[in-house]
């Protein structure tokens, strides 16, 4: 596995020397950086290059230039991908991910960064002495108050006979804002009078160990929380909770197209084409006055109707099949 690694950190660096984002013309060059390959985050990016398009700003007018590196999560290689695009320099970088923002915030504080799908910059830990996010940090973040809403439909279609419910739910204790999440639900399963079992997982190598072992201890529903994890194993712990006909819940509206019941959550595309108004402001004033982080504007009360089937759920009337 370190070998794959290794081997894919070069073939990264190689295609640095081979395609080096440089501005002709005055064309602004975007350095895009994704933590991590995944189907539902990548719509995020979808989004943020939609917006740029809509605003003017597209390759095929070739008025702008996107550089697009994703570490595949591995943090070396994202940190590389990162100081490449520091030195070149890139006019802008737009992150996508928790760990693709942090690491840009360590690494540059005058190229203007983008992020999506990313927590507010208190979350990220990135506050200065004074309680001001970093001066060069935008784009569009979210923060933890919207998993009330997602939590608190389960008890209300979930109702076990005999035993108070049973939730269960992993979290990668590595990341900040996962474990800051999960003492969040925790906080709202005792709300709830629901019993919550956590496990820490810290790769998506141990997604299956990990979930069979929280499904050995009868659990009634799944809550798949935000996490980077959660998302990259999602396939993974779909298929193990199906097999014991466990339903899976989250505040994540992506993961209801790939297999959850349902969620209250932010569209992922529109979270980054959010971000990529931004940008486009930036790039069309050459000022980031009047930018800041701002919080996700459109979020979707979303379900899955063959999930919904399966598990004989009546669902609340104020939610929409997941397009």
């Amino acid at each position: 596995m370190k070998l794959e690694k290794y081997l894919f950190a070069i073939v990264i660096i190689c295609s640095f020397s081979s395609c080096k984002p440089k501005t002709k013309n005055n064309i602004p060059v975007v350095g895009f950086v994704d933590a991590f390959e995944d189907a539902t985050i990548s719509q995020a990016r979808t989004g943020f290059v939609a917006a740029l398009k809509d605003s003017g700003f597209s390759e095929d007018k070739q008025n702008i230039k996107i550089e697009y590196r994703n570490a595949q999560g591995d943090i070396p290689t994202l940190t590389q991908i990162v100081n490449y695009f520091v030195s070149e320099p890139v006019d802008l970088l737009a992150t996508c991910t928790t760990l693709s923002s942090v690491t840009a915030v360590q690494k540059t504080k005058t190229i203007p960064i983008f992020e999506m799908v990313s927590p507010t910059p208190a979350r990220m830990n990135v506050l200065d002495a004074n309680g001001k996010a970093p001066a060069n940090l935008f784009g569009a973040v979210e923060d933890l108050q919207y998993i009330d809403t997602s939590f608190s439909v389960i008890p209300t279609v979930l109702k076990p006979k005999g035993h108070k419910l049973v939730i269960g739910m992993i979290y990668n204790q590595s990341e900040p804002q996962s474990a800051d999440a999960m003492q969040y639900i925790k906080a709202l399963s005792q709300k709830f009078n629901i019993t919550l079992i956590a496990l820490p997982l810290n790769s998506s190598a141990d997604a299956q160990l990990v979930t069979q072992s929280l499904l050995s201890k009868d659990i009634d529903a799944f809550f798949a929380n935000p996490d980077n994890t959660v998302f990259a194993s999602f396939e993974t712990i779909k298929k193990n909770c199906d097999e014991k006909n466990v339903p899976i819940f989250t505040s994540e509206a992506g993961l209801v197209k790939r297999g959850a019941v349902m969620a209250f959550g932010a569209d992922i595309y529109q979270w980054g084409y959010q971000a990529g108004e931004q940008a486009a402001q930036y790039l069309k004033t050459h000022s980031t006055a009047g930018l800041k982080p701002e919080m996700v504007k459109i979020r979707k009360r979303v379900y899955n109707p063959e999930m919904v089937k399966k598990y004989n759920i009546t669902l609340p009337p104020n939610f929409e099949v997941v397009k």
